[in-house]
């Protein structure tokens, strides 16, 4: 096989920005899809070595698999080991729990298996997981179990070897695929995200480039054109893209095609896409990038944990520069020995040595599971006894059709003859608690209409939580059918994109159309962990019995909301709550949270007589 710099060069480039989108950064909301661009460049890079071995007649089974070992396995043992160690002096005992799980997992290579099981990729609970980013790992090895036994037997022909039938096969099972990822993303996202089935088409797609021959676009301007249409196809969705888009399906399209033309591209000549892409710089940082993408994502997770917060801009460059640090120190003295040794051991002593180390980190992952057990369950009790008043598969629906809500059971009554709506998501459920214990002091009955990932928003489609447009789409039938005359709109918005957003104005005009009125509640506080972890590590702590802690402001939002809706009498929480950037989270001895964000039922009475916009004047004064 010929060296391809160009290749390692868009390494660098999927690389870099799965980084910035784990780092926050805004820009690059779509910054997920340099994965998808790794598989495309893993099927082309395997596939082709594979065809090149067999043609020359010395492909062999064990050969194919002692090279991923040397490639795979020193890095993957490395970050399961690193984490391992320093997690216990950071994480607290529910995540080292789980930590422990996805270790195992991850040695294993079934982590994407686990992952799906437990969260989706964009939940704010999988974002302190610190080995949530070896799902795609897991996802290419298990690809690999079968196109080294599958190819040289599809090229086996009696009378020579012909790469026809077997492109042809690999043809059918990539469109049997994304056939199947078109299908089930929009009814199980997160299966569709996570799981073989759906994402091998991207695999071999990288695959089939290889069985075309070089020199394929010979004249300069179409390679040009390939090469720079396929750059856009990459770029758009990086900085388009969000966590309500589709995902795979046909959002995985415009990135994997646009990986595919410029490897197409470069393998007919040069192109400046391929000058630009085969740059010394960009070949260094391509050299890496399984060292970086291995080391990046559990280094940001631990650095949250160890502020207990978000970092700030400055501590973010100098947190992507540990992790160059790491991954060039992971290149030079873990990963070139191993795949490179001076004295190489004999195939059986790797493949024992491998077993024997995979076995290891699954036994490590137990043992820190097992130190972990010991942990007081007692908050988490708390927290769901409390939850209790969201009254949840009734009135707060999760991930349930939306024929499941309620209706009259989802009535607070307060004896007044009217009725409010509350609509929103997990953040207009936690108001529940408060209304329940002030009901008397109440203008309106208060009718429950809530569900989780589901902002008040007519127009709003997620790729997390489908169910929501069917959900909101009832509202105008809900509104008649119980006699509402104003509704009350919270949710969490910094999670709404956008595009979403700005279908705000609509959805008010649609309300009084139907002859309501409205308040708009704006983002409540946000802490980067749990409070319980908060107050475990004595975060803010007063001499009081209050505590107060760095939160993330939700500034911007309101702002927004307030451009978007400026007849709505928009309610900042914030403003009772947070003197920036700290946010209380603890008052005279009590929690006012029970996780990061939703108010436990203390918190959720201060709010509701601080600031809810249906009590009557002389309970509207009190402070929370």
């Amino acid at each position: 096989m010929v060296y391809r710099p160009d290749i390692d060069g868009l390494r660098a480039l999927a690389v870099l920005v799965v980084l910035a989108f784990h780092a926050g950064m805004p820009a690059l909301s779509g910054g997920f899809v340099g994965v998808d661009v790794f598989l495309v460049i893993s099927g082309y890079v395997i596939t082709a070595k594979i065809l090149a071995d067999v043609e020359a007649g010395h492909f062999t089974v064990a050969g194919f698999y002692e090279r991923r070992i040397r490639r795979i396995l020193p890095m993957l043992a490395a970050t399961l080991l690193g984490t391992a160690l320093a997690a216990p002096l950071l994480l607290p005992a529910p995540a080292l729990a789980d930590l422990a799980r996805s270790i195992a997992a991850s040695a294993g290579f079934v982590s994407n298996l686990y992952f799906w099981k437990s969260s989706s990729y964009f939940d704010v609970a999988a974002q302190t997981r610190p080995l949530l980013h070896t799902w795609s790992l897991s996802l290419e090895e298990q690809f690999y179990l079968f196109i080294p036994l599958l190819l040289p037997v599809l090229l086996r022909r009696p009378h020579g070897r012909s790469r026809r039938p077997a492109a042809a096969i690999l043809l059918a099972g990539a469109l049997a695929s994304f056939a199947l990822s078109l299908w089930l993303t929009p009814r199980a996202p997160t299966t569709s995200f996570y799981l073989l089935p759906t994402r091998a088409w991207e695999l071999l797609l990288g695959g089939l480039l290889a069985f075309l021959r070089p020199g394929l676009v010979p004249a300069r301007a179409p390679r040009e054109g390939l090469a720079a249409a396929g750059l856009a196809l990459i770029l758009v969705p990086m900085l388009s893209y969000d966590e309500a888009t589709p995902f795979p399906g046909l959002g995985a399209v415009p990135p994997c095609l646009g990986a595919a033309l410029i490897i197409l591209a470069g393998a007919s000549g040069p192109s400046r896409v391929g000058t630009l892409l085969a740059a010394r710089p960009c070949v260094a940082v391509g050299l890496a990038s399984y060292a970086l993408y291995m080391v990046h994502w559990p280094l940001i997770v631990l650095t949250r944990y160890a502020l207990l917060r978000d970092p700030t801009g400055l501590e973010t460059v100098a947190l992507m520069a540990a992790c160059g640090l790491l991954a060039y120190a992971g290149r030079r003295w873990i990963e070139t020995p191993f795949r490179y040794p001076a004295r190489p051991v004999p195939r059986t002593v790797l493949f024992r040595r491998t077993g024997a180390a995979l076995m290891a980190s699954a036994a490590l992952g137990l043992a820190v599971g097992a130190w972990a057990r010991g942990a007081d369950p007692a908050a988490t009790s708390l927290a769901a006894l409390e939850r209790e008043a969201w009254r949840g598969g009734r009135c707060f629906l999760e991930n349930q059709d939306p024929s499941a809500w309620a209706g009259e059971a989802c009535r607070l009554a307060t004896g007044t003859g009217r009725t409010a709506l509350l609509w929103g998501d997990s953040f207009a459920a936690h108001y529940m608690p408060g209304l329940a214990r002030n009901a008397g002091a109440l203008s309106h009955d208060i009718l429950q209409y809530t569900a989780a990932g589901c902002p008040p928003l007519l127009a709003y489609r997620s790729r997390a939580h489908p169910d929501c447009a069917a959900f909101n789409a009832r509202l105008p039938e809900v509104i008649r059918a119980h006699g509402v005359d104003h509704v009350v709109l919270a949710a969490r918005w910094d999670l709404v994109p956008p595009r979403a957003l700005a279908s705000l104005p609509d959805t008010l005009a649609r309300l009084r159309v139907a002859g309501v009125s409205v308040s708009l509640i704006g983002p409540s506080p946000l802490f980067a962990f749990d409070v319980a972890l908060l107050g475990a590590r004595g975060a803010g702590t007063r001499n009081d019995g209050s505590a107060a802690w760095f939160a993330r402001s939700g500034h911007r939002e309101a702002e927004t909301l307030r451009a978007l809706a400026p007849g709505a009498g928009l309610i900042d929480p914030e403003a009772y709550f947070c003197t920036p950037p700290l946010c209380r989270y603890r008052a005279e001895g009590t929690d006012l949270f029970v996780d990061y964000g939703h108010f436990s039922a203390a918190g959720s009475d201060r709010a509701v007589r601080a600031y809810f916009p249906l009590l009557r004047p002389l309970h509207a004064a009190l402070a929370p």
